[in-house]
């Protein structure tokens, strides 16, 4: 986890987009995902991927002052703070929006002492 430095011990996202993919049904408190920075991406070049074991792609990290809710970061804030890859916890969920806590590198340690974390199955052999 290189720029997990960077990391403050409170940095919150909004997730968006799950509509396009499968709704709401695959977030419950503490689920944990992996955030994939997407810099070919058409729409945004600061795009961050959301995807969740079992279901792979379940949103975006929300980028627009209309859809970040407040308190939490833009995918453009966060975006030279992570690695190519990182992981964040679902820690609210409300009808229409789902925000995440980015771990901490203390955090991200812990989930790798883990061995029943999802951490294991949604890292890249390198990290």
């Amino acid at each position: 986890m290189e720029n997990s430095q960077w990391i403050e011990k409170n940095m919150h996202i909004t997730l968006l987009g799950f509509s396009k993919f499968h709704g709401l049904k695959p977030f419950k408190l503490e689920s944990l995902i992996k955030l994939i920075k997407e810099p070919e991406n058409k729409y945004d070049n600061e795009a961050i991927a959301c995807e969740m074991r079992y279901f792979g792609k379940v949103g975006y990290v929300a980028n627009s002052t209309q859809t970040v809710a407040m308190g939490t970061m833009s995918s453009g804030r966060v975006y030279d703070k992570i690695d190519d890859t990182y992981f964040a916890k679902v820690k609210f969920i409300t009808q229409n929006t789902v925000i995440a806590k980015i771990l901490t590198s203390e955090e991200y340690n812990e989930e790798m002492k883990n061995p029943q974390s999802d951490i294991h199955y949604l890292s890249d052999s390198d990290d």
